[in-house]
């Protein structure tokens, strides 16, 4: 399956190819996106492991991520989506999909990710069987909590660990 492209008034989501390679391998080296994800600047090696993963999710899974695209210009702003990426959670997520996001900073404030994050989620809440989705969010990141909260994830009370470090687990319900 092959990701479907998703529209707002101000965006495009579509799946990610190759021609994406650059402008994803400048967005997950820079510090201040990945300060609250993994806290290490991405290597080109791994923006690359990473496209194949985004592109990989549709193919074997049904799911997956998005580029997310300025509408007027096609610019490339980030990746929004949900997967399986069989992390290192304490507890386990259990085959729940996981919603992620992450915008460029030089775009962020404008209500974007917000947009391209409530599209995504109208596309699970008719296109999948879904329950449930989760994300987890780095405790110190208010920004990422408040946009999941305004797209109604609720926090567990449980205490969880991602790759050994802290982490917020938020769960929304899809009602069926």
């Amino acid at each position: 399956m092959n990701a479907p492209v998703l529209e707002t008034d101000r965006l495009i989501l579509r799946p990610h190819g190759v021609q994406d390679f650059e402008a994803l391998a400048a967005l997950w080296s820079d510090p201040q996106v990945v300060r609250h994800i993994t806290g290490t600047p991405s290597s080109r090696e791994a923006s690359w492991s990473r496209l194949l993963r985004y592109i990989g999710h549709w193919q074997a899974l049904g799911y997956g991520y998005w580029a997310v695209t300025l509408r007027e210009t096609g610019h490339y702003l980030g990746d929004v989506g949900f997967a399986d990426f069989h992390r290192e959670v304490v507890p386990p997520l259990d085959g729940v999909p996981e919603a992620g996001w992450v915008i460029a900073p030089a775009v962020q404030g404008r209500g974007l990710a917000t947009e391209a994050v409530a599209r995504m989620h109208r596309w699970a809440e008719t296109e999948t069987r879904w329950a449930r989705s989760c994300c987890l969010i780095d405790p110190a990141q208010a920004i990422s909590r408040k946009l999941a909260l305004g797209q109604g994830y609720v926090a567990e009370e449980v205490p969880v660990s991602c790759a050994g470090r802290p982490s917020l687990r938020l769960i929304r319900r899809f009602d069926r």
